[in-house]
C-alpha cells in the first residue's frame, strides 16, 4: 500500500497541520516507509502464537492493605469554620 500527495494533504489538513508543498515529497516517502514497515510485521507468522499482555511475564506484586496512619480528622476540622457530625458545612452555591 502506498499513499499519494493528496492523501498527505487530507491527512495534514485532518490533523490540522500545515504542510510546504517543498515537504510534500519526503513526507509521502518517510509514510510510505512506514506503511511498508506494517506489511512486514502484518507478513510474520503468528498462527501459533498467544497474545500477551506483557512481553517479560511480570507480574505486579500489591502490598498489604494496612492503614499506617491514625484518623485526624477532629483535629483538622477544628479549624474550620462549620462543621457537623464530621462533615464541613459550606454555603449553598447550587440552586
Amino acid at each position: 500500500m502506498s499513499v499519494s500527495g493528496d492523501t498527505i494533504r487530507e491527512i495534514a489538513q485532518l490533523a490540522r497541520l500545515r504542510v510546504e508543498e517543498d515537504e510534500l515529497p519526503a513526507l509521502t516517502g518517510n509514510f510510505n516507509a512506514i506503511l511498508d514497515l506494517f506489511e512486514q510485521l502484518q507478513a510474520a507468522p503468528t498462527d501459533r502464537i498467544e497474545p500477551m499482555a506483557n512481553p517479560l511475564d511480570a507480574r505486579q506484586t500489591l502490598r498489604d492493605d494496612i492503614v499506617t496512619e491514625s484518623n485526624q480528622r477532629d483535629v483538622l476540622q477544628s479549624i474550620a469554620p462549620l462543621t457537623e457530625n464530621g462533615l464541613y458545612l459550606v454555603p449553598r452555591v447550587v440552586d
